[in-house]
């Protein structure tokens, strides 16, 4: 009897234990959600004023407002150390300096994001920035001298496929913006070289994605500036009848805690649940946030559109599910050949392996 007692209680904790971490999942991935979705359509919102037609001072007051969130975040660390972990961050020439290449690439992938955004709108903003993962395997190959599998291959080519075939059927439906395809292809460039030149610039910020974000945001403050002088965005920025309201302000502020906090929410999923979960989350959250502007704006889609949309989607999974495959299939192999190593050398292999 005091078994049987024993046994149900271990397992009544071990279904509430199960339940809470699902729970806990469920809160993280939706929170991801609802960050990822609304900064979309909060900076489409503030890049299709056309009062002001200033994306570059739009992207560079988000960054401001990044650098000012870092400091604040530093604050409540010392202020409240259990609540609140946050590294502390002292500014050095020297790391700035070698975080410096990475800040030109994110200046270029924040800014041709944005400029995606806003010729194309938030609908077909998934097709406008399809390519990353294609983009992915080409610089990989380029830069890296990495090669890529025919699976992989074949699900680029899905997502190329899909890119083309919604390139045609907004073309058909006459709200095609060559210039928005036209920026999505080099944001989708420049959000793969990121990639990149964070793994190479990481060991700089001792690893630390927070200090990272603080350098990053500093440098492109400071890129900005020249910018929006060269394209003369400070006469339209002066000229804008909006510059007093506090509302245009508090959007504007918004958007850039939006944009910090999504940052968060990224390693929050990622830890809670995988890197493979996590594209998987992103891939479904693109879904829903195509479903939900085309409801909003009242539009109708053909079948071939929604067609497009899901091939991009659809190999992009794959293609997640693919690598993810292969990095499993490296990694049971490197076990295996150090465990022939123990073997040769007479050590006893590591039960716990």
């Amino acid at each position: 009897m005091a078994l049987s007692g024993s046994e149900t209680m271990n397992q009544d904790e071990h279904e509430e234990s199960f339940i809470l971490r699902a729970v806990r999942i469920a809160v993280v991935v939706a929170l991801y959600w609802f960050v990822s979705i609304t900064m979309v359509f909060l900076n489409n919102y503030l890049l299709d004023n056309r009062e002001l037609d200033a994306p570059l001072f739009v992207t560079f007051y988000q960054c401001v407002v990044t650098v000012a969130l870092c400091w604040l975040m530093q604050l409540f660390a010392k202020l409240c150390p259990g609540v609140v972990d946050f590294p502390s961050v002292r500014f050095d020439v020297k790391t700035s300096r070698e975080v410096l290449p990475l800040s030109i690439v994110f200046i270029g992938m924040i800014t041709f994001n944005n400029m995606c955004l806003k010729y194309v709108g938030v609908a077909f903003y998934t097709i406008g920035r399809s390519l990353s993962t294609v983009f992915n395997v080409l610089l990989s190959f380029i830069i890296l001298k990495q090669t890529t599998s025919f699976q992989a291959l074949i699900c680029c080519g899905i997502i190329l496929g899909g890119f083309w075939l919604g390139v045609d059927q907004e073309g058909l439906a006459g709200s095609l913006s060559w210039s928005g395809v036209f920026f999505g292809v080099l944001a989708s460039a420049f959000v793969s070289l990121n990639a990149i030149y964070t793994k190479k610039v990481m060991p700089a910020v001792d690893g630390s994605i927070w200090k990272l974000s603080f350098y990053n945001n500093i440098n492109a403050c400071v890129l900005f500036l020249p910018l929006i002088l060269v394209f003369g965005e400070v006469g339209k920025v002066a000229s804008f009848s909006g510059l007093t309201n506090l509302h245009f302000w508090g959007m504007m502020t918004l958007g850039g805690v939006f944009g910090f906090a999504i940052g968060y929410v990224t390693g929050l999923q990622i830890k809670f649940t995988s890197p493979l979960t996590h594209n998987v989350s992103g891939t479904a959250k693109a879904c829903a946030q195509t479903v939900i502007a085309v409801v909003y704006n009242s539009s109708s889609k053909s079948l071939l559109w929604w067609t497009s949309n899901m091939m991009v989607l659809g190999g992009s999974s794959a293609y997640t599910w693919v690598k993810s495959r292969e990095m499993q299939k490296s990694t049971q192999g490197g076990l295996q050949d150090s465990a022939k190593e123990k073997l040769l050398f007479g050590e006893k292999e590591d039960p716990g392996v």
